[in-house]
């Protein structure tokens, strides 16, 4: 038996999916089958319960996938201890990403990962935020990057920071003139949203229901970039994490007014695979973006106009 079947064992179980258990190991759907039925044969077991369209695990194969994991496990930690014993940080680090995250909270931090650690490859991936964590989960990204991170079956989720929320309009705006505002100054506003199934969307929502404010939903957007260039050309307001605007307050495209709510901030998180080896890469990585401080609540805009 080799450990390349295992590892079928292991993302057949993990994924629910013959197909996807293929692809994973570059192998036909008919090669799972076939390694499957290999191993039971092996141990005069049945690992799984095949159904017309679905299967279960037997209790044997429970026992036999957490003993496959502890193999391959150890098996694949081996040239990642080995580095670490020789100090050495390198290979292919793959990242999925959320677009804010990746275009305003990642260019410095990768900036000085690649200095310290430029045996390292880093390939980033832009992703709407299911999808990270879908890659993250099958295993096409070593680690995601996501906000307002929710707990997933065989994830790990570490917070390393949070972003400031802000209003954002055109300087000619009426609301460009204040400091800060109260959510109920939104009522009735043309609001150039996120899409409707992404995370800061479905907060932001909350949060206006609750103060009863209604806004008109102008336009909608799966990014951060495409929602500012909206707010450029007056089509209305917006909400959005305050690093992501950084240069067009900086330039005057944008006026950046604060929220009058306690709670305007955006945990960010890293995700990764529960029950996967961490390579040095991943770990020296994870370390650095802990070591950001989170935002502190008392910091403010600067000001530039009264509070309203």
């Amino acid at each position: 038996m080799q450990i390349e079947t295992l590892k079928v064992f292991c993302d057949l179980i993990e994924t629910a999916s013959f197909s996807r258990a293929a692809s994973l190991n570059s192998i036909t759907q008919s090669a799972v089958s076939q390694q499957i039925r290999a191993l039971e044969q092996r141990y005069h077991v049945s690992l799984i319960e095949r159904g017309k369209k679905n299967f279960s695990v037997t209790q044997e194969g429970r026992a036999f996938l957490q003993a496959s994991r502890e193999i391959l496990h150890t098996f694949e930690n081996l040239g990642d201890q080995i580095r670490e014993l020789q100090n050495v940080v390198a290979g292919e680090l793959r990242i999925a990403t959320i677009y804010s995250i990746g275009l305003h909270e990642l260019p410095p931090l990768l900036k000085r990962f690649k200095e310290q650690y430029s045996e390292v490859k880093v390939i980033m991936d832009y992703r709407r935020s299911a999808q990270v964590y879908t890659d993250v989960l099958e295993g096409d990204a070593d680690l995601g990057l996501v906000a307002f991170p929710t707990k997933r079956t065989g994830l790990v989720i570490e917070d390393f920071r949070r972003d400031k929320l802000v209003l954002i309009c055109h300087p000619n705006h009426p609301l460009a003139d204040f400091q800060s505002v109260k959510l109920s100054k939104l009522e009735g506003e043309k609001f150039i949203s996120f899409e409707p199934d992404l995370p800061t969307r479905k907060v932001i929502d909350r949060w206006l229901h609750e103060e009863g404010v209604r806004i008109e939903h102008a336009m909608e957007f799966d990014n951060v970039e495409t929602v500012k260039r909206a707010v450029e050309i007056e089509s209305g307001v917006s909400i959005v994490p305050l690093t992501s605007v950084s240069d067009e307050v900086r330039n005057g495209s944008l006026v950046a007014v604060e929220l009058e709510r306690l709670e305007m901030w955006r945990p960010l998180g890293v995700i990764y695979r529960r029950h996967r080896p961490i390579s040095p890469a991943q770990k020296q990585f994870v370390a650095l973006l802990k070591e950001t401080p989170w935002s502190s609540p008392e910091t403010s805009l600067d000001p530039h106009g009264p509070e309203l």
